[in-house]
């Protein structure tokens, strides 16, 4: 039975987590207004490949939880008229460990998953941007999907703006919670619920609970290659072998490891720097790559140019491409926890939620995240 009133919710934050809470509220019927301190969400959830990637979670909570963000993804750019595609990925072998990792998790997933272990042809086959020299046998995952997220994140903001009428405060930054009051400068408002989604701004609200919480701050180094000529598509998102070691997915292969052994001998300054390389494109044919992983509370600004080199360095290993002209290069930071857990889901006081800490999971899970946590909390029948 619906309320005879609508319950009211302040999100501050128009990043994807931010925006996948404010999306879990409005189905449910809530009024919900948004709070973002820049004129349009610039952080993490724009400066990374845009992949919504289940392969990277092991089987479990995090696989279905990841597999219902992108039913939830899919659905948004679906109604939204949002570009993505649903490529899936393939992850290279060019050696017998790295052969052995991807046999050992086929065999250990194909009951649960869309994925299986290919010949170098059918590799080719599926994407012509892979380097056939060496090659030994990929790994295919079929659920994988690629937004461009620095433009899908504003249309998802519009989408529910339109939709739901989602109100959203722009170039608002909240400094002070009491609730049911936010604040920002001499202007307040109102909710029954407040959801704090701040992302790596661990200092403006309850930063002394984020001091006694081990949560750090990541940063991430990336690049873009231009538009691929005469609209060369590479298919699926590719991967290298550092990814196996990198993604909890990969847990799964007894002999993960022993290469990773092997890594810390023959990679030594890639796992010191967090380097696995990955690359997706989007739909203007440009192709994104990445990634490094610096950890602590506070970065350098300033990048480093032989990260750039050591990724794109060990790209080539895997890939080929029309033209290798680079576009642009920047780094972003997000929040990750240290303790282990996958996110930060508490109640500083009644009636405010601070939900955080995905890591570079926030594209993959947030959707998942507060679709499972909105309706387990408040009911999954509609107001």
């Amino acid at each position: 039975m619906k309320s005879s009133s609508k319950k009211n919710a302040i999100v501050v934050g128009a990043g994807i987590v931010g925006l996948a809470t404010v999306r879990a509220l409005a189905i449910r019927g809530y009024k919900v207004t948004v709070f973002e301190r820049n004129e349009r969400a610039v952080g993490a959830s724009i400066r990374n490949f845009g992949m919504i990637w289940p392969i990277g979670q092991a089987t479990g909570r995090l696989f279905e939880r990841a597999l219902l963000s992108r039913s939830i993804w899919k659905e948004v750019c679906t109604e939204a008229k949002i570009w993505h595609d649903e490529v899936g990925s393939l992850h290279m072998a060019y050696h017998d460990d790295e052969l052995q990792v991807i046999t050992e998790y086929t065999e250990a997933n194909r009951q649960y998953r869309d994925c299986a272990l290919f010949t170098p042809k059918q590799a080719l086959q599926k994407s012509p941007a892979v380097n056939p020299n060496g090659l030994k046998g990929a790994l295919w995952s079929g659920e994988e999907m690629i937004v461009e997220s620095r433009v899908a994140v504003g249309q998802i903001a519009k989408y529910l703006a339109e939709k739901y009428d989602v109100e959203f405060y722009w170039n608002t930054a909240i400094s002070q919670i009491n609730h049911p009051k936010v604040t920002s400068g001499n202007s307040s408002w109102e909710a029954d619920e407040i959801f704090v989604c701040s992302g790596a701004d661990f200092e403006t609200l309850y930063p002394e609970l984020f001091m006694e919480t081990e949560i750090t701050k990541c940063k991430l180094q990336m690049m873009r290659l231009v538009s691929q000529p005469d609209e060369w598509r590479i298919g699926p998102a590719l991967c290298g072998g550092l990814s196996m070691i990198h993604y909890p997915g990969f847990q799964a292969a007894p002999s993960l490891p022993a290469l990773r052994k092997r890594y810390e001998q023959q990679y030594a300054n890639y796992l010191a720097w967090g380097i696995h390389v990955m690359v997706s494109q989007n739909g203007s044919g440009e192709l994104t790559i990445g990634d490094s992983h610096e950890y602590g509370q506070v970065h350098d600004p300033f990048d480093k140019e032989f990260i750039n080199n050591l990724i794109t360095s060990y790209l080539h290993t895997f890939a080929n491409f029309k033209d290798w002209k680079l576009l642009q290069s920047w780094h972003g930071i997000y929040p990750k926890m240290t303790n282990g857990e996958t996110e930060l889901l508490i109640e500083p006081t009644p009636g405010v939620t601070i939900i955080n800490g995905l890591g570079g999971n926030g594209m993959t899970l947030s959707f998942g995240l507060c679709e499972e946590y909105i309706s387990g909390r408040m009911g999954s029948s509609e107001w």
